[in-house]
């Protein structure tokens, strides 16, 4: 009869050990287990410290804001996307049509004055003052060679100007497109499918681009 007593005591033992463990894995589970989310009991201690539980706090990249830092300072979208290695190249490309707008705006007035005098001094040689502040590179220029240079300068001085406008745009374009980039999704998510398919139409033969796309469910970050 002790052994019996033994054993049954001995049983009874085990099952409230098992069942204490089975107790605690369920804890454990139920805590941060790879089968529940971990915020059940976490989110719940930190709330009621901090009393509030945000969604979606980690600011994303808004490619509004990229427009619009480099649409007002040349390379602030790119420092916003950071992308630091385009900012030479951004001003490097802007300053090639400022320059030549200061080099063709210079000689345009230069050759227009060169032209103005000459004109004056043809019909009336008496007005020959100016001739003497004729810049020395363009005194040896006929009046119908200055004529030409100056529209030349003057058409060249115009297209800069276009060409700043444009090199301006470019940067304000690369730097849209680039924040978006930055939240285009290239993970495991992404499908792409190709299908033969059949125009009943044209009774042609083709292909057909399937692609899915998956929305992740978004974490809850705690801030503290």
């Amino acid at each position: 009869m002790k052994v019996y007593k033994l054993f049954i005591l001995f049983f009874i033992c085990v099952g409230l050990i098992s069942n204490s463990n089975a107790q605690n894995d369920k804890k454990m589970l139920a805590a941060g287990s790879s089968f529940s989310p971990k915020n059940d009991t976490t989110l719940l201690n930190d709330s009621s410290k901090t009393g509030t539980v945000k969604k979606d706090t980690v600011p994303k990249h808004n490619p509004r804001i990229a427009t619009k830092r480099s649409a007002f300072i040349p390379g602030w979208g790119q420092a916003y996307n950071k992308e630091y290695w385009k900012i030479p190249f951004v001003y490097g490309i802007i300053a090639i049509p400022t320059v030549l707008y200061f080099y063709n705006d210079s000689y345009y007035k230069k050759t227009k004055f060169a032209y103005e005098a000459r004109y004056k001094a043809a019909f009336n040689s008496a007005d020959t003052a100016d001739l003497k502040n004729i810049d020395p590179q363009l005194t040896n220029l006929s009046i119908t060679s200055l004529q030409s240079y100056r529209n030349s300068f003057r058409r060249d001085r115009d297209y800069s100007i276009l060409w700043f406008i444009l090199a301006w745009g470019l940067q304000v374009a690369d730097a849209t497109v680039f924040a978006h980039l930055k939240q285009f999704d290239v993970s495991n998510d992404l499908s792409m499918e190709l299908t033969p398919v059949f125009n009943p139409i044209t009774r042609t033969p083709g292909l057909g681009l399937t692609v899915n796309l998956k929305d992740q469910p978004r974490k809850q970050v705690i801030t503290r």
